[in-house]
C-alpha cells in the first residue's frame, strides 16, 4: 500500500456537490481505499469551461491504497456525473 494524493473538482452547487461526494466516498470504500485526510481547498474559477462548469470546489484527499486500484477508480469516477475532474499523485 502506497500513499497518494487525489485532487478532485466538484460542482459548486450544494446539492450536486453533496451527491458527488457521497458517490466518491462509496467508490473509495468499495475499492478498500483508506482515506487519511480530507482538505477543502475551496471554490475557484476554472481555467476553461468543463461540461458547462465555470467554477468548481477543489478538495484534496490523502489516501493509502494499492496502485493497481487506480485504473478501476478512474473508471468508477467517470460514471460519477457530479465529479468534474480528478487527479492522482503518488507521494510515497
Amino acid at each position: 500500500m502506497c500513499h497518494y494524493e487525489m485532487m478532485v473538482i466538484l460542482p459548486v452547487e450544494e446539492e450536486l456537490q453533496k451527491t458527488g461526494r457521497e458517490q466518491l466516498q462509496s467508490d473509495l470504500a468499495a475499492h478498500n481505499v483508506e482515506v487519511e485526510n480530507v482538505t477543502e481547498i475551496g471554490d475557484r474559477e476554472l481555467a476553461y469551461e468543463i461540461g458547462k462548469h465555470r467554477r468548481g470546489k477543489y478538495v484534496l484527499f490523502n489516501l493509502k491504497l494499492d496502485g493497481s486500484v487506480i485504473a478501476a477508480l478512474g473508471k468508477a469516477f467517470k460514471l460519477n456525473e457530479n465529479l468534474i475532474r480528478h487527479l492522482f499523485v503518488k507521494t510515497g
